[in-house]
């Protein structure tokens, strides 16, 4: 895999990671060697070793890159890819140093949603988040170009710089691309409008990536949105009306894409306005993978990105999904709860999305939350479904 290209299928790869003093270090690289593996990568070994700081030069200093391009040339690997974010110096030169392509955990997520983006306004995202990182990293493509010379008969000096030429090429396509991305803001404001003369209440979907998302989605809505065991399997948002017969009205069901610790801050903003989803929300339903020994850790996670997304305040219903998949003295001992999330209770249910557990539940939950309806509005039936937003 390389930044201008897609991962070749089983592209075997050598997985790093720097353990750096700072939360959330993973020293196994499990979710590292997930993001490879979803981006048609095959880990082959996994590095982790411990800095003060970052070599300036090569993030892991000359020693321990040895190491790795001896581990490289005997396993064969074809990549090597970094846990932590690479400044482009940095990447130049471990490439030059490993001789072979070199990415960090940014560029694999990039290129996870390039690959899993279906509708227009998630490839425009995704195109524009590529085009902001890319900018960045021009010098290690073109670092071997010297100044164009003037054509014949054109006096005068040295013409532009090449590397000058395709900043400004970069920074025409991302202007474009965010024209293009207003337009479809604007679209999804008159909806959003829309939805609320029709006194809809909203409801989105969050949760960190692989919590299963789009499995409650699809069990409470009986719709067909994509849903599979792996890391970012949905990127673009679904809209569904969900019938609670509990309150006797209809309410807006959105399915949006899942949140990850590090995500690049360039996805966040070209994705502000699926995200956005989320903080116009009138409830949250904060989705949890039970089964995962760091949830707690993921749950912090979301949070931050709500609060980046300005999304703080929503009020959320926690699910904690997956318990089928808890050893018997790990279950509940009930399905509903409180839980304490930044030093407030919020409900939590405890469900199996997979197998219907506690759906029932959760629908109790939900219909306690929403306000009766208002006559004539927001009574739709339960076979009424909105068109994918």
């Amino acid at each position: 895999m390389s930044s201008t290209s897609t991962a070749r299928p089983e592209a075997l790869a050598i997985l790093v990671g720097v353990d750096l003093g700072l939360p959330h270090f993973d020293p196994g690289l499990e979710e590292l060697g997930l993001l490879a593996q979803t981006a048609g990568l095959k880990p082959v070994a996994r590095v982790a070793c411990k800095r003060r700081a970052p070599d300036p030069a090569l993030f892991i200093g000359k020693g321990k890159a040895d190491e790795i391009k001896a581990l490289a040339d005997e396993l064969g690997a074809t990549e090597v890819l970094f846990d932590q974010a690479l400044s482009p110096a940095q990447q130049r030169n471990l490439e030059r140093h490993l001789d072979r392509p070199v990415n960090d955990r940014t560029l694999l997520i990039l290129e996870i949603f390039a690959q899993r983006a279906r509708s227009h306004e998630g490839k425009l995202q995704v195109e524009l988040a590529r085009l902001q990182y890319v900018s960045t990293r021009l010098v290690r493509r073109w670092s071997h170009l010297e100044r164009q010379t003037g054509g014949a008969g054109v006096r005068g000096g040295p013409g532009e710089k090449q590397i000058e030429l395709d900043r400004r090429m970069i920074g025409d396509a991302i202007r474009r691309t965010r024209e293009r991305l207003e337009k479809l803001k604007k679209q999804r404001q008159t909806q959003r409008r829309q939805r609320e003369r029709r006194g809809a209440f909203n409801i989105s979907l969050v949760g960190y990536t692989n919590a299963g998302k789009s499995t409650l989605f699809n069990a409470l809505v009986k719709a067909r949105a994509y849903a599979a065991d792996q890391l970012f399997a949905t990127l673009d948002t679904t809209t569904r009306q969900l019938y609670l017969g509990e309150a006797g009205r209809s309410v807006s069901l959105s399915d949006t894409v899942g949140f990850i610790r590090d995500l690049p801050h360039g996805l966040v903003d070209a994705f502000r306005a699926t995200l956005q989803e989320a903080a116009d929300a009138d409830l949250l339903l904060h989705v949890v993978d039970a089964a995962n020994p760091d949830h707690p850790e993921q749950i912090a996670e979301v949070q931050r990105v709500l609060h980046e997304i300005g999304a703080q305040d929503v009020p959320q219903v926690l699910v904690f999904n997956k318990i089928d998949a808890l050893a018997a003295t790990q279950r509940p001992h009930v399905r509903q709860d409180s839980f304490e999330l930044e030093g407030r209770a919020v409900p939590r249910v405890y469900v199996s999305a997979q197998a219907g557990e506690g759906l029932d539940g959760l629908r109790a939950a939900l219909a306690a939350a929403v306000p009766p309806a208002v006559p004539g509005e927001g009574e739709a039936s339960p076979d009424h479904h909105e068109t994918p937003a």
